[in-house]
């Protein structure tokens, strides 16, 4: 039948045509008549009449067509394949596991294991790895690894992709930056007072810090005190990543008012201010850090008896950046018994800040080297005598030890800041951005009282 319809379509007489071409073996093992060539003006009503079939005939018509049995490929065509499709393996890290661990779970040669652990090293300390972040590894069925990806700390991501050309990328996340503000009174407590406000507590710790040895938040605060805080929090499809940030934070004691501005270059270095004039500069050690043990007499750790703590320690991760608190020349680099590794830096001829415990210290960084406050001078970490990873700060004046939260020498830009009026136009600027924030915030909540 279909021979016969397409037979039935003609060509108008005149027209010329091309010789049929015979047909081939495989044509004709289908059952398939030769080409056959039409005008550019074929008759479009009598190829519709040809080709029309009755319903009675479709039992039939299907008979014509071979069965997937009978149908012998065309040479040249062999049918396509479908491509093998990768195997994916993912896993978040889990309490005391390692990456090798992981790895060999997810089914890698220790070659490969060998291999994605070295290109992942390159850009990350694969020491820093904790528990939560994620592991995900590609390969082929046949067993050929395509990609290794770490999953780490404020949505950063660590690629490393094989093959002809391997290559390794650091894909960081470009989070919206939220400003945010809170005014709270302080009736028992500081850390109470900004936990009740849902301000984070931490900014207690930077508080403390800073004003260390001039405020004493148990003796100084009646419970009428009020505290006012600027901060920043980067945030990632709307969930919060990494530490926030503190901005500003004006204390008022009633007969004192301490104001406290930090710098948005990451330096920690703040300036604080007594009823609008610069007393101190203060640059923190460790950024984001917990102070856990003060300076004085204690009970060690390790030995249990009681001992002079001649420092304060700042409990951090290991391999967070350590920063020198005030300009100085480097006077020393290497390790001293308990305190493991240390930098210390000479702050003229009497100052000394020594900073231990290192993990590593910057590559280039030697002695007789100026740095300035806020330079990066090592990482946090638990050589020596310590419990865990964190880094012993210590201030030293003519060879004595003096608490670091209340002596004033390191200040030495005090008196740049306050000539030069660079400070004064900070702290300006800071008040003016807090009270736009706290209006800001009081007018969306009023919706919400109401």
């Amino acid at each position: 039948m279909t021979g016969s319809a397409m037979a039935m379509a003609t060509v108008p007489t005149g027209t010329a045509m091309s010789e049929p071409v015979a047909p081939g073996p495989a044509e004709a093992a289908l059952g398939m008549p030769g080409p056959v060539a039409f005008s550019e003006k074929l008759d479009a009503v009598a190829l519709d009449a040809a080709l029309a079939v009755p319903a009675r005939d479709l039992d039939t018509l299907s008979l014509a067509f071979p069965t997937e049995a009978q149908v012998v490929p065309i040479a040249g065509n062999p049918p396509l394949k479908a491509d093998p499709q990768p195997i994916i393996w993912s896993r978040e890290i889990a309490s005391g596991e390692t990456l090798d661990a992981l790895l060999t779970q997810a089914g890698l040669a220790k070659a490969d294991r060998d291999e994605a652990a070295l290109a992942l090293g390159v850009e990350y300390d694969l020491r820093r790895l904790q528990p939560g972040f994620g592991v995900t590894v590609t390969m082929m069925p046949e067993g050929i690894l395509r990609s290794v990806v770490l999953d780490v700390e404020d949505g950063m991501r660590i690629e490393a992709i094989f093959g002809a050309q391997p290559e390794i990328r650091v894909v960081t996340p470009d989070p919206e930056t939220a400003t945010l503000a809170g005014k709270v009174r302080i009736a028992s407590s500081l850390f109470a007072a900004l936990d009740e406000a849902g301000i984070p507590e931490r900014f207690a710790v930077d508080l403390a810090q800073i004003l260390g040895g001039t405020v004493d938040f148990r003796r100084d605060l009646s419970g009428d005190e009020t505290l006012r805080v600027l901060w920043r929090e980067a945030r990632l499809e709307g969930e919060i990543i990494g530490q926030p940030e503190i901005a500003f934070a004006a204390l008022d004691l009633g007969n004192a008012l301490y104001e406290i501005v930090w710098p948005e270059d990451g330096t920690g270095r703040a300036t604080v201010y007594l009823d609008g004039e610069v007393v101190r500069v203060f640059a923190q050690p460790v950024e984001g850090s917990r102070l856990s043990s003060v300076f004085g007499q204690r009970k060690h750790p390790i030995y249990g008896n009681v001992r002079m703590h001649t420092g304060v320690d700042f409990a951090a991760s290991r391999g967070t950046p350590v920063h020198a608190t005030a300009p100085g020349r480097i006077a020393f680099i290497g390790r001293r018994g308990g305190y493991g590794r240390v930098v210390e830096i000479a702050h003229g001829t009497e100052t000394m800040t020594r900073y231990a415990h290192l993990s590593a210290v910057p590559e280039g960084l030697a002695k007789g080297q100026r740095v300035s406050a806020g330079d990066m001078i090592g990482r946090v970490g638990a050589t020596g005598t310590a419990t865990g990873p964190n880094l012993h700060y210590e201030v030293r004046v003519d060879g004595r030890p003096t608490d670091p939260l209340s002596d004033e020498r390191l200040a030495e830009a005090i008196e740049h800041e306050a000539q030069d009026g660079a400070g004064l136009g900070r702290l300006t600027e800071a008040r003016t951005r807090l009270e736009d924030a706290l209006s800001l915030d009081l007018a969306s909540s009023i919706p919400e009282r109401l």
